[in-house]
């Protein structure tokens, strides 16, 4: 029996930080140990974006709704942008559904190349205004860390959403970040720097 198995978006696959992480005592994976052994080239990430772009184009004829599907590669990895009016079922509550459809866009592209995609699929925009909204959360933490010395835990968040909170705070000094605890309750704390 052949394993069909891909990783999850809540894997660190796609958006841990590259530095290790401690949690409940056990170092997390790093991109790097957790990433496919051979990098996929420009052409190879395009075309895993146009097998996604196609899956996406059938799920929007199922169900009757009209968008633009923009494929293309950027920061290393595979992205189908969706834009249209009526699309905000496509994104679900804070992103759920939107989640949802990335996996199963990444499954089609696992099934017809045979290897796991680090797909980024967007809806209407949503992942750009979600991520300046958690820059301002990063943020917001992080005065809270500096003007009190204490940690800081925000609330349980999704791989892309902890990702986009720990590009904002590892850029800041003084600061650190990590995850702890397990999906779908896993969230950041931020400290001060040791």
């Amino acid at each position: 029996m052949t394993d069909t198995s891909i990783p999850r978006a809540d894997q660190p696959l796609d958006d841990e930080p590259t530095a290790a992480v401690q949690v409940d005592g056990e170092p997390e994976e790093t991109e790097a140990e957790s990433a496919p052994s051979k990098a996929a080239g420009d052409g190879d990430l395009f075309r895993q974006s146009e097998i996604a772009a196609d899956y996406v184009e059938g799920l929007l004829d199922i169900l009757d709704y009209d968008g633009d599907i923009d494929e293309l590669v950027s920061g290393g990895r595979p992205v189908v942008e969706v834009v249209g009016g009526r699309l905000q079922n496509l994104v679900g509550q804070r992103g759920a559904t939107l989640e949802a459809l990335q996996e199963l866009a990444r499954l089609a592209v696992f099934r017809q190349t045979g290897s796991p995609s680090r797909l980024l699929l967007d809806v209407g925009g949503y992942r750009a205004n979600r991520r300046k909204e958690l820059a301002a959360v990063a943020r917001n933490a992080v005065e809270k860390v500096k003007e009190h010395g204490e940690s800081v835990r925000l609330e349980p968040m999704s791989a892309f959403e902890r990702k986009c909170v720990h590009d904002v705070v590892n850029a800041i000094d003084g600061v650190e970040s990590e995850s702890e605890g397990v999906e779908p309750n896993r969230r950041i704390v931020v400290r001060p720097a040791d």
